[in-house]
């Protein structure tokens, strides 16, 4: 991410025409941390941290996740092919050990608070997996969630055009590190638009499953 940003922007209004209504969804490929005690306890810290900041939605514990790869809209992909998905990905994992990352280094987006997971290398398999079994399953490929592959966990996002000093102050630049061993990758339908987190995961593909 670039510079320490000094304002804050609106994320959704900013992504306002690529909001979907309800009954409308895109599949992801997440990493869903919010059963991981370690991720759970290293976010809820943050939380507590911009607690009365006002212009911040907080993601909910129960959507702690980390952004793999987007495999489409989910009414261009069918059940048989989110099957054949998993399945893929699972082949390519199947020698991919659980993964242990670390949380605690802040990062700052005018639209979002995140942490870094770290070493990014290591997260390399998942992100191959599921482009290499969203194209196998649909023919198409699939995208990026963000410009650069930069593997995080998302704290809270921006709703209001402000400073961004005050979050700043409140988180710093670093954490007490968390270690965060990831077991499994999901498919989730994300419906309608993103303020919902009307969540539903279709697929779980466990690493190191023969």
């Amino acid at each position: 991410m670039s510079p320490l940003p000094t304002r804050m922007a609106n994320r959704w209004e900013k992504r306002r025409s690529l909001m979907l209504p309800p009954g409308q969804g895109r599949l992801y490929w997440h990493v869903l941390l919010g059963e991981d005690p370690q991720a759970r306890a290293i976010v809820e810290e943050a939380h507590d941290r911009l607690a009365g900041l006002a212009g911040l939605d907080l993601v909910p514990r129960r959507f702690i996740h980390l952004t793999t790869f987007v495999a489409g809209y989910s009414h261009e992909i069918t059940e048989r092919q989110v099957t054949v998905m998993a399945a893929e990905a699972a082949g390519q994992l199947a020698r991919v050990a659980p993964i242990t990352v670390t949380l605690g280094r802040v990062l700052y987006h005018p639209e979002a608070v995140v942490l870094e997971a770290r070493p990014s290398e290591r997260l390399r398999p998942l992100l191959e997996a599921a482009r290499f079994a969203t194209r196998a399953a649909t023919g198409r490929d699939g995208v990026l969630a963000h410009d650069t592959w930069l593997p995080h966990v998302t704290v809270a996002y921006s709703n209001a055009d402000g400073p961004a000093a005050p979050i700043i102050d409140a988180l710093g630049e670093r954490l007490p590190e968390r270690e965060v061993t990831i077991r499994s990758i999901h498919v989730v339908n994300q419906d309608g638009p993103e303020t919902a987190w009307d969540w539903r995961p279709v697929a779980e593909v466990r690493l190191g499953a023969s």
